[in-house]
Formats: structure tokens, C-alpha cells, sequence
């Protein structure tokens, strides 16, 4: 099953359309986000929100917010203008959550709960090498299972 979620930051606001045959609102931003290393560059990605969360997006959604997505990661196909074609991907958002300060819920409509993640704990953003590792091993070397 197809499901991703992604800490961003809105680098485009959202723009809506709407579809020819029954008027469904689709919205559309871009997003950045962190790469895997410390030297990598910001990703950049294309969120697609459909219906009442398009809605929201519109209303709701800025440049510069962090938000956490849920959603699907597809690949699209896009002619470039000479001719060739490029892959992209493309998120198609099923759930949206603010973070930060002023979060006051989500654009779904889930409880303010779901929306704030926790609060670390100062003790728990020492540096990593401060931490303490158990060292003792997994198994007891009385264990007699070879796995």
C-alpha cells in the first residue's frame, strides 16, 4: 500500500481549478523539504488536495507554514519543451497537519490532539553522542538458537 508522510514547508501557495464535468475543487502547491543528508539539497515536490481538502488548502495554507502530510506518492510523465520527457513526483494529499505555533487544528477536520506533535523533553535533545547504549546482548549466551 501507497502511504507516505512528509514534514514541509509550503514554497508556493496553493492555487485552486476546478474539474469540467462536475465542478470538483483541486488544489495544487508546492512543497520542500529536507534532503537525507546534512549537504543535500531541499527537495522540492507537487501536492494535489481534491474536493473539501482543496478547499482547505486555499483557505487555510500559506508560504513559509511546516505542515505534516499524509497522503500517496505517485510518478507523473511531463513533456519538457524540447521535446523530451520527465519524470516527477507527484503527492496526493489525504490528510493535513499544521505544526507549530498557531496550529489550531487540522484542514480534515480531525481532533486538535492529532494536530500537535509532542513537545521533546530538554533531556531528550542531548547530543546523540551523550547517549548511554546497553551494550549487553540481545540473546544470553546461554541461548542454544542459532537466530
Amino acid at each position: 500500500m501507497n502511504h507516505c508522510v512528509l514534514e514541509v514547508e509550503v514554497s508556493e501557495a496553493p492555487t485552486i481549478r476546478y474539474t469540467q464535468d462536475n465542478q470538483t475543487p483541486i488544489a495544487e502547491m508546492t512543497v520542500k523539504f529536507d534532503g537525507l543528508r546534512q549537504d543535500d539539497a531541499p527537495g522540492e515536490l507537487k501536492v494535489v488536495g481534491w474536493g473539501n481538502l482543496a478547499q482547505d488548502l486555499q483557505n487555510r495554507v500559506q508560504v513559509g507554514q511546516k505542515l505534516m502530510l499524509e497522503g500517496r506518492l505517485r510518478m507523473n510523465t511531463v513533456p519538457r519543451q524540447d521535446g523530451t520527457k520527465e519524470k516527477r513526483a507527484e503527492f496526493t494529499l489525504s490528510r493535513l497537519h499544521p505544526i507549530g505555533a498557531g496550529s489550531s487544528g487540522a484542514a480534515t477536520g480531525t481532533p486538535a490532539t492529532e494536530q500537535r506533535p509532542a513537545k521533546t523533553p530538554p533531556a531528550a535533545q542531548a547530543a546523540p553522542e551523550a547517549a548511554s547504549w546497553n551494550a549487553a546482548p540481545l540473546v544470553p549466551d546461554t541461548d542454544e538458537i542459532p537466530f
